[in-house]
């Protein structure tokens, strides 16, 4: 198949595809007479492979890291759970503070009067202005 059909199969774009090819994170497609991108069944495999896993957060040294682990049959699970949980608690760690970032907005939000008047609280807290808030 094409780029365009790869894409179309995997849900990663042809952009996203040249990209993983550049990095080494895909290998080079075969190329026909013409020159166009050839992909086959392989290609299509790893490219979901790496869409589900970029769909999970992990950057691409760590999908780099679990297609190396995926490719290799004799890999003991170990490993595979070991990059799960690392990253289960990178989210973990992110979850946190997203919810710091969410609680402090909220509670500028709740400070802000949003009438006609020019002062505001988050503006101010926003601009180091005010310590209060």
């Amino acid at each position: 198949m094409n780029i365009g059909d790869a894409a179309k199969a995997s849900g990663v774009s042809a952009k996203m595809i040249r990209h993983y090819e550049s990095i080494g994170l895909l290998p080079q497609a075969g190329r026909s007479d013409a020159g166009y991108r050839q992909y086959g069944d392989k290609d299509l495999r790893s490219l979901l492979f790496i869409r589900r896993s970029r769909d999970l957060g992990f950057s691409l040294d760590e999908i780099r890291g679990l297609l190396e682990l995926w490719q290799d049959r004799a890999r003991p699970s170990r490993e595979v759970k070991a990059l799960a949980q690392q990253h289960l608690a990178f989210l973990d760690r992110k979850l946190e503070e997203i919810q710091s970032m969410k609680q402090a907005l909220a509670h500028l939000v709740s400070c802000c009067h949003g009438d006609e008047r020019p002062d505001c609280p988050i503006l101010e807290s926003l601009s180091g202005e005010s310590s209060s808030v």
